[in-house]
């Protein structure tokens, strides 16, 4: 059993926030638009395994160190991350066969800012878009979500709300 916490688009804020929501899990999952790399190194103080992708914002060592999308497995889930992927209904160009190939049951994507969850009744997988936790976009909530992955399945999903303008001490 492996408690994963979820995120995207920080666009290189960080909110001590993330720690605290964050600080049982055993991997970090950052779905694209990290902005910086002090925003990966942050999340490895909290947690033993830090996945990221690179977003259309991010260049430099973030681009170099980040692939595109990851595929991998946890607890017998086999995952796709990726930062534009669409959802269920509206995959992004490629993605859909892409899914089917891999033999994917759990589909991470970021990029809209808008916290999304659903269930590919097609593709046989679960769809996670974490919305947007950092403080750039049109957003009025910021989210995270934590859930578990256990026997093949993710179970236990929150999401969590963080306030648009937090003012760190």
């Amino acid at each position: 059993m492996k408690r994963i916490g979820l995120l995207s688009d920080t666009h290189s804020y960080w909110d001590d926030r993330y720690a605290l929501h964050f600080k049982d899990c055993d991997e970090i999952w950052h779905a694209g638009d990290v902005g910086d790399m002090s925003i990966i190194r942050r999340l490895l103080e909290v947690a033993p395994t830090v996945r990221a992708v690179a977003g259309n914002i991010d260049h430099g060592e973030v681009r170099r160190k980040c692939p595109e999308m990851m595929a991998f497995e946890v607890e017998g889930v086999r995952v796709l991350m990726t930062h534009i992927g669409g959802y269920p209904g509206k995959y992004s160009t490629g993605i859909k066969q892409l899914l089917r190939e891999n033999g994917t049951r759990l589909m991470i994507s970021g990029h809209s800012h808008i916290l999304r969850v659903k269930y590919d009744h097609e593709l046989e997988l679960l769809h996670i878009n974490p919305g947007a936790a950092g403080v750039h976009g049109w957003q009025q909530v910021r989210t995270l979500v934590r859930f578990t992955l256990d026997h093949g399945a993710p179970r236990d999903l929150e999401v969590i709300e963080l306030s648009k303008n937090y003012t760190q001490r």
